[in-house]
């Protein structure tokens, strides 16, 4: 949709706007109930699934976001796509605002993009490329304390389904190849805004003991470290807070954008020693949608936990900042600052 131009379609916006009801405010007493994925009314919202399948030699992460913009809704989504046996990283995005929402089954939905759920609880992504059933190997929790960020740059819901069996088929290079493999669901929802003043580093890792392990280091947009949040999923599908966690940055890359990203770290916390590498540099994505720059690609490591040898695969997300008005990003400031072409 183009952007409303004239004296009747901006007493129409504001009319829409008035008729909308303000977003939800994060309450950091009311969690939320980890089953329930559905859609929320709040300023910022999204759902990723990611997956690093290494036997099938690809990576990928899909993302859906739905934000509240002037008082009326914006919708954007991606997918990241890398072939690692053919070296090659590529980024689709979707604007389309012919969107769908459900709960109790999920249902996402954008334009022919969807993640949606069936009665026992099985999903189904449905994204360009991919072409993938998704049997969840565990229950969903939401991530101790229940949220993430701080007052200072606000706060989002935190729930996710940390383990997934993945099968099906992605196209790559025109050909659909058999991929298998496990994934990583997250869905949050809060008053945050990525690149508005908050930036994070986040790992979503599947250990070889069957547990799984949430790291988060939430910075102010001048690098201040503000949180630094830990949880893993035991193998029976129970959170537990990581307590006095430490992840320290190591070796950084240059991007080709000029933003640098440390793709080295090491992960310190009682009973947890961990080495974390990316498996490729050049993951950095260019959101044109969402006016985001970030690295987000298949990490993986080894180290100890609770005394045993471990191993780990997932994926990293580190935020990058925005985007520059020469790369494309929206014009007016930070996070989803100005309506883009397709905006309401």
């Amino acid at each position: 949709m183009r952007p409303l131009r004239g004296a009747v379609p901006l007493l129409l916006g504001l009319c829409l706007s008035a008729c909308v009801p303000a977003p939800q405010a994060f309450d950091p007493a009311q969690i939320p109930s980890a089953t329930d994925l559905g859609a929320k009314n709040a300023a910022t919202e999204w759902w990723y699934v990611s997956g690093y399948l290494p036997d099938s030699g690809l990576a990928f992460h899909w993302a859906q976001f739905k934000v509240n913009f002037r008082g009326l809704p914006y919708h954007a989504g991606h997918l990241a796509l890398t072939d690692l046996r053919g070296d090659q990283l590529s980024l689709s995005e979707n604007s389309s605002q012919d969107v769908k929402f459900g709960a109790a089954p999920l249902r996402v939905q954008q334009g022919d993009w969807s993640l949606t759920e069936d009665a026992g609880g099985r999903y189904y992504l449905r994204a360009g490329p991919l072409d993938l059933d998704l049997t969840p190997l565990k229950a969903p929790v939401v991530h101790p304390p229940g949220y993430s960020g701080t007052a200072e740059v606000s706060r989002l819901y935190y729930q996710s389904v940390t383990r997934l069996a993945a099968s099906g088929t992605v196209r790559v290079g025109g050909q659909a190849r058999q991929a298998s493999g496990v994934v990583w669901l997250d869905h949050q929802w809060g008053d945050q805004q990525a690149g508005r003043g908050v930036l994070w580093d986040w790992f979503g890792l599947h250990l070889s003991d069957g547990s799984d392990l949430m790291l988060y280091r939430v910075r102010r947009a001048d690098g201040q470290i503000v949180q630094v949040l830990g949880s893993r999923v035991d193998p029976a599908g129970v959170a537990h807070a990581v307590t006095d966690l430490v992840m320290e940055p190591g070796r950084v890359w240059l991007s080709p954008s000029g933003r640098r990203y440390a793709l080295d770290w090491q992960v310190r916390a009682p009973g947890l020693d961990l080495r974390l590498a990316a498996v490729r540099d050049e993951q950095e994505l260019l959101t044109k949608t969402t006016s985001i720059a970030y690295w987000e690609g298949p990490v993986r490591g080894e180290g100890t936990l609770n005394g045993a040898a471990v191993s780990a695969e997932g994926m990293g997300e580190f935020v990058g900042g925005l985007l520059r008005r020469d790369e494309g990003g929206f014009v007016g400031g930070p996070g989803f600052p100005a309506a883009p072409e397709n905006a309401p």
